[in-house]
């Protein structure tokens, strides 16, 4: 489970220096319903569910799919972890609620258009715009699945646990144990023997074995043919009817695979994700807001993560994380100083630009019509720095 800041800035803001670098590294990240409807395509056991905008189509639900149903799982969507355990501006405890049919409405309307506050999410939150309805299965074991993709073995890495529902993170500090990890050889992909050792990491209490192995190789040939940089199913659960279900779906795709998995691309909702971020993408540019007062604006993941340190050494923190390349163009630096004066707590920018990889008179002139075209600029001070290295 990649959460963490860091983790976040090296998985979307690797780039290569030069002429070809692809600068535009963001992972796309989609809703649970979208990752359950997109196992189910897959052949992978998924609860039964429908998604709803409105109290109308909450109603439209609960009399065409949940008529006979005495109980239903709502949950909140929004692209942030953490939603159980949440809290809703309004006072609403909990982003997901088990509830009797008739209470459905109530929950479902309490949520709709209303913010709510994770430990993911900041203390901003996120708006509610969708509900997930669920069928409430009878589970009698939660265990934890994962796939992601592992330096090490340079492949794909399965992550599995017989104890799940609960947070990895903490389950894997205090019994690494449980944990077993199975890489998988990109050029063979998943074998029996493979699948074996995963489910025999999950250890199913009831569901049939080889049923089981069929899943897990069910799922990591949706990990491959979907360009996934992560799978992560939390928990993965076995039924009374001893199947084993994805009870949960949380699924990051690879966007320098965006040009053939267009029908997977065509479900990002970009209303969840900073609109900064948002500008900068269509820009071709790197960058991620942070809570700092010192704008940045740095050619290189690996010299913005630098400059960012340097920052904060000196007492200062950094407003940002913004990697304008090796070739970007008099528009982009212009376009790149917009984002950065546009969060109102940036009191100064820091250029740091490392001349052997970016046309330091492109920064420059940049600079000069950024000047001209953004009023704000004149009310922050910045400090340019350009280096090259001559051998």
């Amino acid at each position: 489970m990649v959460r963490g800041l860091l983790g976040k800035i090296a998985g979307r803001s690797l780039s290569v220096a030069g002429k070809w670098q692809n600068q535009q590294l963001r992972r796309l990240n989609i809703h649970e319903y979208q990752g359950a409807e997109l196992m189910s395509k897959h052949g992978i056991n998924v609860p039964k569910g429908v998604t709803v905008g409105s109290v109308d189509e909450v109603r439209k639900a609960l009399r065409d799919v949940f008529a006979n149903q005495s109980e239903v799982v709502v949950k909140s969507q929004i692209l942030a972890g953490g939603r159980g355990l949440g809290t809703f501006k309004s006072g609403l405890q909990g982003g997901v609620h088990i509830v009797k049919a008739d209470q459905v409405e109530d929950i479902a309307g309490k949520m709709l258009g209303n913010i709510l506050v994770t430990k993911q999410t900041g203390s901003q939150g996120k708006v509610v715009s969708k509900v997930y309805l669920c069928e409430k299965l009878s589970l009698v074991n939660e265990m934890y699945f994962a796939i992601t993709l592992d330096r090490k073995s340079a492949g794909p890495l399965i992550i599995a646990c017989k104890k799940g529902g609960t947070s990895i993170e903490d389950l894997a500090e205090q019994h690494p144990e449980l944990i077993i990890k199975v890489p998988i050889d990109v050029f063979t992909g998943i074998t029996d023997e493979d699948a074996a050792k995963v489910v025999d990491g999950l250890s199913p209490k009831v569901a049939d074995r080889n049923g089981c192995i069929e899943q897990v190789k069910k799922l990591y040939e949706l990990f491959c043919k979907c360009d996934c940089t992560m799978l992560e199913i939390n928990p993965i659960a076995e039924t009374s009817d001893k199947q084993l279900v994805a009870a949960d779906a949380k699924l990051n795709f690879d966007d320098n695979a965006a040009f053939r998995q267009k029908e997977v691309f065509a479900l990002r909702d970009p209303t969840q994700e900073d609109p900064r971020e948002v500008t900068a993408a269509k820009a071709d540019l790197n960058y991620i807001g942070l809570d700092g007062e010192i704008g940045c604006m740095v050619n290189g993941a690996g010299l913005a993560m630098a400059t960012m340190d340097i920052i904060k050494l000196h007492g200062g923190t950094p407003a940002n994380f913004l990697d304008v390349g090796g070739n970007a163009s008099e528009g982009q630096v212009v376009e790149a100083f917009k984002i950065l004066t546009s969060d109102e707590k940036v009191k100064a920018i820091l250029v740091n630009i490392f001349g052997g990889i970016m046309k330091c008179d492109v920064i420059a002139s940049g600079i000069v019509n950024a000047a001209k075209q953004v009023k704000r600029l004149a009310l922050i001070f910045f400090f340019l720095w350009i280096y090259c290295l001559v051998s």
